[in-house]
């Protein structure tokens, strides 16, 4: 059973920053691909930034230039430094894997960020 757990949301002003952790744990050889995605209030949930095992990245554009996306392979985690945020960045954010050996797609619990003053 494969199980990635996220950290380190909650509720910063206008213009701060937050980092997320992700941390998979159970039986599981490594990822080919970790991510973040985010669901707003009524929205549909979207692609945020995305890792592959060999460091490319892809970015929404509208985080662009604000986020950063990190991770350790040999750790199976994924980080997401999130920098000058905004009101629109609130959402809940999920941390998404799929691992080298599975089509399968894991998806965390979810973590709260609330961007208000």
């Amino acid at each position: 059973q494969v199980q990635l757990v996220e950290s380190g949301g909650g509720l910063v002003q206008p213009g701060g920053s937050l980092t997320l952790s992700c941390a998979a744990s159970g039986s599981v050889f490594g990822f080919a691909t970790m991510g973040w995605y985010r669901q707003a209030l009524g929205k549909q949930r979207e692609l945020v930034a995305t890792m592959t095992r060999s460091r490319h990245t892809n970015y929404a554009e509208s985080v662009k230039g604000r986020f950063t996306i990190s991770g350790d392979n040999a750790k199976n985690t994924v980080y997401l430094q999130m920098n000058m945020l905004r009101s629109e960045d609130t959402a809940v954010y999920y941390c998404w894997g799929r691992p080298l050996t599975s089509q399968v797609e894991y998806w965390g619990q979810g973590t709260q960020v609330t961007v208000s003053s």
